[in-house]
């Protein structure tokens, strides 16, 4: 399996087993001279880690990062950065009754199928414990993005769980930290939490779409055809635990539209060109226009419920299962600060490659 690294230039190896003893992030590429230490890749992690609510897995992991290697006196210093982070509250006996038998949804029969070997225990490195050294590996490329361009923000929120959607009308930047759902629209996450409980007590799941945005990215970002931005953005999302489809500006519903409708008008404003709207989603041709990126991705229910499902053992018996377990009722709630993490990921390595090939922007207007 050596599939365990993304990235150009900003290249991150993530690392590490859900009930394994720790796991982390290789991360190298990254510019010397960021300023970061251990407490600003907490801040991150701290939005992540499981246990912080109802609504999320009862596994109690501090998640408390440790940098390794790659930073003196508080900078970086253009050497690999390795990111440690312990795993402390295994309950590997929880799975004692699936080491012969695959959970319907997940991915334990195409490992098996590929490696013919699996770690039951949790998923392995098929778990969304892994996303927690994204997260890490996410918060020093946010550390770096703050050198190189410091007014770019990223956000990501919930916009739908199950088939109940925010009201856009009532999106508000303030309300995405002040509950449990990271949602722009408080009447909607008071829903949700009705509905999530429920199937909490259930023992079942429920999907959900999250959006992420990030406001101040300069254009001319990404490249034609095998290097665009979206591209690398896509399959950034699409690699995230349980990620079945993902979307770049107004994305599937582009089909509904006519050529009108679609494009963005452009007109000369005082710093350069204006957008009328952003259909493209800030990204046009694989380069980023100035506007704000925004993409959209699903995230299916979480395979493990207590619900019992008809499946097979290694052996080809037909059984039946029920997962135990603490397992996340809508693990997109936790995939908000990954889809950032990601974002942050891309965008950074968009930057050094830019600067690298091109240097400032070549085309002037106006």
């Amino acid at each position: 399996m050596s599939m365990n690294s993304f990235g150009h230039l900003f290249r991150v190896t993530t690392w590490g087993e859900s009930h394994g003893p720790a796991i982390g992030a290789t991360v190298d590429g990254c510019p010397p001279g960021v300023v970061v230490d251990e407490a600003m890749l907490q801040h991150w992690l701290d939005k992540r880690k499981p246990g912080q609510n109802k609504y999320t897995t009862q596994r109690r992991e501090p998640d408390q990062v440790q940098i390794l290697s790659g930073v003196f006196e508080g900078q970086t210093t253009g050497t690999p950065v390795q990111l440690l982070i312990q795993n402390t509250d295994q309950r590997s006996k929880d799975y004692g009754d699936i080491i012969d038998k695959f959970r319907p949804g997940h991915a334990d029969i195409t490992y098996y199928q590929k490696y013919g070997i699996r770690d039951y225990r949790g998923g392995g490195r098929s778990s969304a414990r892994e996303t927690a050294s994204r997260v890490a590996a996410g918060g020093l490329a946010r550390a770096a993005i703050a050198s190189l361009c410091p007014d770019l923000r990223i956000t990501g929120y919930m916009v739908q769980m199950g088939a109940d959607k925010i009201d856009r009308d009532a999106f508000d930047w303030a309300q995405i930290d002040q509950n449990p759902f990271w949602s722009p629209d408080a009447g909607m996450a008071n829903q949700w939490a009705e509905r999530l409980d429920a199937l909490r007590k259930a023992g079942s799941s429920v999907g959900a779409v999250i959006e992420v945005v990030a406001r101040g990215v300069p254009a001319g970002l990404g490249a034609p055809i095998y290097g665009k931005l979206d591209t690398d953005l896509a399959a950034a999302m699409m690699s995230i635990n349980a990620v079945k489809g993902v979307e770049i500006g107004e994305g599937m519903s582009a089909a509904m539209l006519t050529g009108e409708a679609n494009a963005d008008e452009i007109q000369m404003g005082p710093n350069g060109p204006v957008y009328g709207s952003n259909h493209a989603g800030g990204i046009l041709g694989g380069i980023s226009t100035g506007q704000d990126v925004v993409l959209r991705f699903a995230v299916k229910p979480t395979s493990s419920i207590l619900t019992t499902r008809n499946t097979i053992t290694r052996s080809g018996e037909n059984t039946q299962i029920i997962t135990k377990g603490r397992h996340d009722p809508c693990v997109g709630i936790r995939a908000v600060p990954v889809a950032e993490a990601m974002m942050a990921c891309v965008l950074l390595d968009h930057m050094l490659l830019h600067r690298g090939q091109i240097g400032k922007n070549r085309g002037h207007i106006g």
